[in-house]
């Protein structure tokens, strides 16, 4: 089944959601608040991995793990599509297993509720 998700594309939206509220743990820090003019109907994400955390393949598998998450996480969990999401990860992330991660992110999410 596709998924509700539809990433953030303007500097503006990245700009406006990291000076609104957020949240931290050992793997990510998720930032989170209202956007103007987004769809309510869709789930507003992105995920950010910066160059230090290695190379393309190893960001990219971070962003696929994290994706998968979000996607297990809209079925299972009631998420609030009001809000936009930057999820920016950690490198701690590449050397832990999923189902840890995915636990913690979803412990956070709920706490956003």
């Amino acid at each position: 089944m596709k998924s509700k998700i539809l990433a953030l594309s303007k500097n503006e939206e990245f700009k406006n959601l990291l000076k609104q509220k957020k949240i931290s743990n050992k793997y990510t820090t998720i930032y989170f608040g209202f956007l103007k003019g987004k769809n309510k109907k869709m789930f507003n994400i992105s995920f950010v991995t910066k160059k230090k955390i290695g190379n393309a393949v190893k960001r990219n598998k971070i962003k696929r793990r994290l994706r998968n998450i979000i996607n297990d996480g809209i079925q299972k969990i009631s998420l609030k599509f009001d809000y936009s999401y930057l999820v920016i990860a950690k490198p701690t992330m590449l050397n832990n297993e999923y189902t840890i991660i995915k636990e913690t992110l979803f412990r956070d999410l709920e706490r956003i509720r």
